[in-house]
């Protein structure tokens, strides 16, 4: 007996809302599994183009106390904007009427033409359109915003439009979690430094007053015309807690993983970097910026800060420059700094270490899971890159 027209529609809205709950059901499991932003919403990209059948992605994120956005993450984005990072930083038409509230009539692949390849050629991979989907915080707060397309301009049906703002409302939640995962994490830090500011106060503090009054005996002694035997005694016990102390201190400082930003973000502390080589050594220091600032880790900042501070430190010991420039390049998978000098520069091939400090760069980079590039020649100038995958 042959399925009525009721029978049929209901089965197939039953295989419809199973194939949504499957969607929904993979994302969420995918999301469950990470803490790291990045990696979240790189993952969610990929199960959006791999259900929806859809072939690229990207998503913008507001930065938590600006409205400026910056290219948090991206899939199978058309080489035209891939291979051109500018294209990809500041304003366009989807982040504008969000920060307006007015997406509504934007949210449809056939509505909105994307900005950023109106007037592209080549490289396009046949996209115009876009899909923009908001992101929101739990009370409403805006986060950012989800661009899907594909390149047969298809008009997304009323099913896919309605999953996607589910997924979209995922993506909040994650990034939510993300940012207070991360600020408890910034937050232990701090409880841990206190910690060891205690331990300080109460190992090395205590030890010092000893060694003060093995000292002060000491001292008492030989204006007493005492013994040298006790007088050399007390020299001794003081002599071991100093050793005692300095053990001690290495360890504290070891084991002490303060910030050296003071509060800044990295482009902050840069820029303060910068300007005071300029005015306090008489060396001319830029900084640029190219990707849009997005949000880092403690320690990537801290990292990038340091080596910043070490290239620097050996421009003004051995390059000799008349200028510097330090760059920050930001993409949706990495960021890169740079330290560019037009000095006497050296030749790569026999490269002396002990003189320009790339044991110790080498070391930050690897600590941070980086690559360090060097590109010098004589009287070229030298540039030393780090590039940190986010």
């Amino acid at each position: 007996m042959a399925e009525g027209p009721a029978v049929q529609n209901d089965t197939e809205q039953l295989r419809r809302r199973n194939r949504e709950l499957s969607i929904l059901n993979a994302i969420a499991q995918a999301l469950n599994r990470e803490v790291d932003l990045s990696q979240a919403l790189n993952t969610t990209l990929a199960q959006v183009a791999k259900f929806l059948d859809l072939q690229a992605g990207w998503i913008w994120l507001m930065s938590e106390d600006s409205q400026d956005s910056y290219l948090a993450a991206s899939q199978d984005l058309p080489s035209a904007l891939a291979d051109n990072h500018r294209l990809m930083e500041g304003d366009c038409y989807c982040l504008r009427t969000f920060r307006e509230d007015d997406l509504e009539g934007a949210a449809n692949v056939n509505v909105i033409e994307c900005s950023r390849l109106r007037n592209l050629v080549d490289g396009t991979d046949g996209l115009r359109y876009h899909a923009s989907i908001p992101l929101y915080s739990r009370n409403d707060r805006k986060i950012g915003v989800l661009n899907v397309a594909s390149s047969d301009w298809r008009e997304l049906s009323p099913d896919d439009l309605r999953l996607l703002y589910t997924i979209g409302d995922l993506l909040g939640i994650a990034v939510e979690r993300a940012r207070l995962f991360q600020r408890s994490a910034e937050l232990g830090a701090a409880e841990e430094r206190n910690r060891l500011a205690r331990e300080i106060h109460d190992t090395i503090a205590q030890g010092l007053s000893a060694i003060s009054l093995q000292l002060e005996s000491a001292d008492a002694l030989l204006d007493a015309d005492a013994d040298v035997e006790r007088v050399r005694k007390a020299v001794r016990q003081a002599l071991d807690l100093t050793r005692d102390n300095l053990e001690e201190a290495r360890r504290s400082v070891l084991d002490l993983r303060a910030t050296p930003l003071e509060g800044r973000s990295l482009v902050e502390a840069l820029a303060v970097l910068a300007d005071e080589h300029t005015s306090k050594l008489g060396l001319p220091t830029n900084l640029e910026m190219t990707g849009g600032a997005r949000p880092l880790s403690a320690r990537i900042e801290a990292g990038l800060y340091r080596i910043s501070q070490e290239a620097l430190t050996n421009v003004v010991k051995h390059a000799h420059a008349d200028h510097v420039v330090l760059k920050l390049a930001w993409t949706s998978d990495a960021v890169t700094l740079s330290i560019s000098d037009d000095g006497v520069g050296f030749d790569t091939e026999s490269i002396p270490t002990e003189r320009y400090g790339l044991t110790g760069l080498s070391e930050r980079a690897r600590l941070l899971g980086a690559s360090l590039q060097l590109e010098s020649s004589p009287n070229v100038g030298t540039r030393v890159s780090v590039s940190v995958p986010l």
